[in-house]
């Protein structure tokens, strides 16, 4: 196996890695409204929350560090063509996290419902526009060779709002906030539990009609029938239907194992339809850009490489040491106080 096609494989993985866990993120962020009916709900939710989702996001960072350093085209022309929508996806990432800090500070109900609507929005954005943009990556973009020798991206920001591209949005946003419902039901207790299993059924029944319209639409749309993308294709179906057969038998834990792996079978379908390409190009397959014309030098990808050996195994170690160390579920009835904010608290204990 060359090193340009490891380094495909290695960036699929960090991608499948990033919306298996970001995504049930995004997911319980949207559904903070929908699952709560008082304050100490809300922050029950969040709760389970807030060990993990600044250690989701490195997923991403590291993505887009391998795919600068591995495919310095690719990343080129996909952040100058994208340009518009990766920066919404950055600002409500900023967004996201300043509100899981800045909503507990006070205890005004105003002050929190605020960071609240701050909190759907910022986690349902991104949840969309990925599916929009790794729709666009595989559907092909328009291409072309500049002046210069470079592949450039030549369209504009409505080329990316078709509708197979907005397809591809419904399905990440609707697969996020299944995943998301089931991560709560197996993570909280109460209320919450029984609200977030309810919308897990009917959320899954959704995304799957979206998703297994995306699939057959994708696979229809190849030059050619691929037996392998159809049988991923096939999984993502089987491993979805298992996740919500487990749902609506409360197999929390089963539950959570089929959605993911479904994504994973999901981006894994979407790669394998991409290679050896990494952004095909609408004006001609002579404008492709591939792991060939895309990459990097040979040094680079080896330094590359002995890198990833090294580090890969210690953040793995890492991320799974935090999510069994914060495994058990979360109840309204444990967070004491949940009207005070942080800074309200301390003004309390000055004044005693």
């Amino acid at each position: 196996m060359s090193l340009e096609t490891t380094w495909f494989l290695l960036i699929a993985v960090l991608w499948i890695g990033y919306f298996i866990l970001e995504g049930f993120d995004f997911g319980v962020g949207v559904l903070l409204p929908f699952v709560s009916r008082n304050e100490a709900d809300r922050r029950a939710v969040l709760t389970t929350l807030g060990p993990v989702w600044d250690g989701n996001e490195v997923w991403l960072l590291v993505a887009g560090g391998a795919t600068f350093a591995a495919f310095p085209e690719w990343y080129a022309t996909l952040f100058s063509g994208f340009y518009l929508p990766l920066f919404l996806i950055l600002v409500s990432l900023i967004v996201r996290g300043v509100s899981f800090e800045y909503r507990s500070k006070y205890g005004k109900a105003q002050w929190r419902q605020r960071w609240d609507i701050a909190i759907v929005i910022s986690s349902a954005l991104p949840a969309l526009l990925w599916g929009v943009a790794f729709a666009n990556i595989v559907r092909g973009v328009p291409l072309e060779k500049s002046a210069a020798g470079h592949i450039e991206y030549v369209g504009g920001f409505f080329n990316l709002l078709n509708p197979y591209a907005l397809l591809g949005g419904v399905v990440t946003l609707t697969v996020f906030l299944t995943h998301g419902a089931i991560f709560l039901s197996l993570k909280t207790a109460g209320g919450i539990r029984d609200r977030a299993h309810d919308l897990a059924l009917k959320l899954g029944l959704v995304a799957a009609v979206a998703a297994v319209s995306f699939l057959l639409w994708t696979n229809l749309a190849l030059p050619s029938f691929n037996a392998k993308v159809a049988a991923l294709s096939t999984g993502v179906a089987l491993a979805w239907v298992a996740g919500l057969g487990a749902t609506f038998k409360r197999r929390e834990g089963w539950a959570f194992i089929f959605s993911a792996s479904a994504i994973l079978l999901f981006v894994a379908d979407l790669f394998y339809a991409l290679y050896p390409r990494v952004m095909p190009s609408s004006l001609g397959a002579q404008f492709d850009l591939t792991i060939n014309n895309a990459s990097s030098t040979p040094y680079t990808l080896k330094v590359m490489t002995v890198v990833a050996v090294v580090m890969t195994p210690l953040v793995l170690i890492y991320q799974g040491w935090t999510y069994w160390v914060f495994r058990k579920r979360v109840s309204a009835s444990q967070i004491p106080h949940p009207e005070r904010g942080i800074l309200d608290s301390a003004t309390h204990i000055l004044h005693q």
